[in-house]
């Protein structure tokens, strides 16, 4: 009996965390229009969209499923599973703009490796971020200065994947044009050909950082970043990284995700499915206790 009700009272609290309850903060204070580049834009105040559409500001909430696929140059791939959610909160009252969650779910040897983010309306304030390693039950504070870490041994690094802000860079238009389309290694497709762009030069506030700048193609139609590629401190080109977007619930999201090291020639991809917006997820999910007790 008493190992019944142990099964039970755990089954239920896990129940209760992956349930879909109404959204804790009100529809006041949630942005639903999503935002458009307009003529005459300035560098700032693109760079603020890029940012709102690459962390869906414009909705309550978002739960996407991936796969993610580390190539070496010989052509070995390893795959991994995952799930990603996100809160919008944008709560001036504790100053929480949004809660993100990626968690590994394949395979078996890292389920359950995530990585929790909070982020805050204040530029001022630092994220808070937290990585959950099941295998030692431990969970690591991870500072800003180790973003330039690689993000689960792949090309991307954590700064890319969850924690870069408009903050962390300045900004200089260097123009217009029509994008020339990106050709995939992986799937041996080719995206976005013809898709109007401006052309963005961001540099690093921080000193001797992983990259020196980096040049963004912003669609004029998403308002999101499609292609990046990254100079080391020599001014080499080190990095490329491409996204493919497509309208989900009337939303642009992110469907595809190629990142291309230029020095090592490996590749790490990202595929995205069952994208969901406003599912009215529970703020109470966004926790480090959610990292301990579930199970992914």
């Amino acid at each position: 009996m008493k190992n019944f009700l142990k099964w039970l009272l755990g089954t239920l609290g896990i129940l209760v965390l992956m349930s879909t309850f109404g959204p804790i903060i009100s529809s006041e204070e949630i942005q639903t229009v999503v935002p458009k580049p307009y003529e005459g834009i300035s560098v700032d105040e693109l760079m603020k969209i890029k940012y709102a559409v690459k962390y869906t500001t414009f909705a309550r909430d978002y739960h996407s499923i991936g796969d993610f696929w580390m190539v070496d140059k010989k052509g070995y791939r390893r795959h991994r599973r995952f799930a990603r959610s996100r809160i919008i909160l944008n709560r001036p009252s504790d100053g929480i703009c949004y809660k993100d969650l990626v968690v590994m779910t394949e395979p078996y040897n890292i389920r359950g490796l995530a990585i929790l983010s909070w982020s805050y309306l204040n530029p001022e304030r630092e994220q808070d971020i937290w990585l959950w390693l099941p295998s030692l039950k431990k969970i690591r504070k991870v500072s800003q200065a180790s973003a330039d870490d690689s993000f689960m041994g792949s090309d991307f690094t954590t700064e890319e994947v969850s924690v870069r802000r408009f903050e962390d860079e300045t900004y200089r238009m260097i123009g217009e044009e029509i994008f020339k389309g990106y050709h995939s290694d992986f799937t041996n497709k080719t995206y976005h050909e013809g898709l109007p762009c401006y052309i963005v030069e961001a540099t690093p506030k921080r000193k001797n950082w992983y990259y020196s700048r980096r040049v963004l193609w912003i669609s004029k139609e998403y308002g999101a970043a499609v292609f990046e590629e990254y100079y080391d401190q020599l001014g080499r080109k080190s990095k490329t990284l491409f996204r493919a977007y497509e309208y989900v619930k009337d939303y642009p999201a992110q469907v595809f995700l190629e990142c291309k090291d230029l020095r090592t020639e490996h590749l790490s991809v990202v595929e995205m499915d069952n994208i969901e917006f406003d599912k009215g997820l529970d703020e109470r999910f966004f926790t480090q206790k959610t990292l301990m007790r579930s199970r992914w």
